[in-house]
């Protein structure tokens, strides 16, 4: 017997819902990183896309735990002397929630190409109102 290995046009990719309203915004990130990558499909492969589309509603009201929101910077370089650039977590979850959801979720993705086009399938919504009724998009239980 050998070893199944899934190939790209066998993939079929289904549409999950995450609900992040009041739940820790690193427990989210892992879950919507796993259905990313397809490792909850029992033909996951490695090497192969095999994975889902997130949606993550209620990005505001993610939690950040103990004495992150002030703690926690998001920091960035220009290459630049001088050039470093941070801005605290209490800032960013109170202007931009959805790219501390994005930064999460980016940091467990594979730094590679596979890890962008997985990327690309994340979608981030601040409210409880997303614009991808079409595609019939199933709450995710755990």
């Amino acid at each position: 017997m050998s070893t199944f290995m899934a190939k790209k046009g066998e993939v079929a990719r289904k549409w999950y819902i995450l609900d992040a309203a009041g739940k820790p915004l690193g427990r989210t990130a892992t879950t919507a990183a796993t259905l990313l990558r397809g490792k909850h499909k029992p033909i996951y492969t490695p090497h192969v896309d095999c994975g889902d589309f997130v949606i993550v509603l209620n990005t505001e009201k993610a939690v950040l735990t103990g004495n992150k929101l002030t703690q926690k910077y998001y920091r960035t370089h220009s290459r630049y002397p001088g050039g470093l650039k941070e801005t605290q977590y209490k800032k960013i979850m109170a202007e931009r929630p959805e790219l501390a959801m994005y930064l999460a979720v980016k940091g467990m993705l594979a730094k590679n190409s596979l890890g962008r086009k997985q990327l690309v399938r994340l979608k981030l919504f601040k409210g409880n109102e997303h614009k991808h009724a079409a595609q019939k998009p199933v709450a995710w239980t755990e």
